[in-house]
C-alpha cells in the first residue's frame, strides 16, 4: 500500500494492542478493505463477498485470513468464522453500511451490533478518506501516489452501547445499538474530515 499510495494513519494509539476488536469502517471505494487490512497496526479479518474468492484471488484472500460471506442469503458459516475470530482475540473488520456508499453512515445493518453483543468486543471506528469518488464502485481505485488517510476513532465498549436498553428484547436491543452506532460512526467521519481537511 505504501509503495503505491501516500498513506497517513491518524490516532493509531487508539487501536488496542490486544484482545477482540470490531473495526468499523465507512466504505466509498474498492480499496477500503485492502487498505485497512494492509496498513492497520494489527491483522484484520474482513467479511468479504464470496464473489471475490473466485479465481486466483481466492487463495490469496483465504491465506490472509479473510472470510467469504454470501450477501444474498443468511450465511451461518461466515457468522461462525467471524465469531471465532473475535473469541480468539482477533480483529474483525466490518463495513456496517453493507456496500459501497457515500460513506456518511445514513444507514447501517445490524451485523455490527450483533457481533458486539455476542462477544463483548469493543468497536473502533475508522474513516477511510481519499479512496474513491463518493458512491463510485467499478474502476474507482485512486491513481498511484494519491494521498490517502485512515483516521481511527475511540473504542466504544458494549457497556456504553447497552446503557439504557436493559429492558429491551434482543431484537430491540440490537436495533437500538445499531442506531447508536450509526450516529457515532457518522460523527467520526465528520471528525476525520475536519482533522484532515478533506471532503471525501
Amino acid at each position: 500500500m505504501h509503495s503505491l499510495w501516500h498513506v497517513t494513519q491518524h490516532n493509531t494509539e487508539n487501536v488496542p494492542t490486544d484482545g477482540p476488536l470490531l473495526l468499523a469502517g465507512n466504505h466509498t471505494g474498492f480499496l477500503d478493505g485492502p487498505l485497512i487490512a494492509g496498513v492497520a497496526p494489527r491483522p484484520v479479518h474482513f467479511l468479504v463477498k464470496k464473489e471475490m474468492f473466485v479465481g486466483p484471488l481466492g487463495p490469496i484472500l483465504l491465506a490472509l485470513g479473510q472470510i467469504p460471506v454470501d450477501r444474498d442469503h443468511p450465511d451461518r458459516a461466515a457468522i461462525q468464522s467471524a465469531l471465532a475470530t473475535l473469541r480468539s482475540g482477533g480483529v474483525l473488520g466490518v463495513f456496517p453500511e453493507g456496500t459501497r456508499t457515500t460513506g456518511e453512515f445514513e444507514s447501517v445493518h445490524n451485523g455490527l451490533a450483533y457481533f458486539a453483543l455476542a462477544t463483548g468486543a469493543p468497536i473502533l471506528p475508522v474513516a477511510c478518506l481519499g479512496t474513491a469518488t463518493n458512491g463510485k464502485t467499478v474502476g474507482s481505485l485512486p491513481t498511484p501516489r494519491t494521498h490517502l488517510d485512515l483516521v481511527y476513532g475511540t473504542p466504544v465498549t458494549l457497556a456504553e452501547l447497552t446503557q439504557g436498553s436493559e429492558g429491551l428484547g434482543r431484537r430491540q436491543k440490537i436495533a437500538a445499538i445499531s442506531e447508536d452506532l450509526r450516529v457515532r460512526l457518522a460523527a467520526h467521519v465528520q471528525y476525520a474530515k475536519q482533522l484532515t481537511g478533506r471532503d471525501n
